[in-house]
């Protein structure tokens, strides 16, 4: 069970739907307070942010619909603020590093990686081939 926190577009279509899958999962975990999954490091770490989960699966939803899924399962939309988890199972630029490996022979996503990830955290003074600069991840 997995929640990314780097850009959709970087998922490839397996990843991306799993994801939408799993968002799902949680936040019915969480908001009908079910018992499987409730302690999945994963749901823990959403427990207290229903509305930036909501958010996740808008960005992931605009990510299906840019490539052409249906999308049929909304969720509610939040009445509260929408503040980010600060705690990640594997942070960010962890993250780019997991997809390198799982993409190194599969299908990669609409997004390219970068091939060096230090241009992605930015701790290089590269630029990107439109001359600006990378944001950091």
């Amino acid at each position: 069970m997995r929640v990314w926190d780097i850009h959709p577009g970087f998922l490839n279509r397996q990843n991306l739907l799993g994801e939408h899958r799993e968002i799902h999962a949680i936040h019915t975990v969480i908001s009908q307070k079910k018992n499987g999954y409730s302690r999945h490091p994963e749901t823990l770490r959403w427990r207290d942010h229903l509305a930036a989960l909501w958010l996740r699966h808008e960005q992931v939803v605009a990510e299906m619909r840019l490539r052409g899924f249906n999308h049929f399962s909304p969720l509610p939309a939040p009445l509260a603020e929408v503040i980010w988890p600060t705690v990640f199972i594997d942070a960010p630029g962890r993250q780019f590093e997991l997809l390198a490996g799982k993409y190194a022979t599969k299908e990669q996503g609409r997004m390219r990686r970068a091939a060096n990830l230090n241009y992605l955290r930015g701790n290089t003074p590269q630029k990107s081939r439109g001359g600006f600069p990378c944001p950091p991840a």
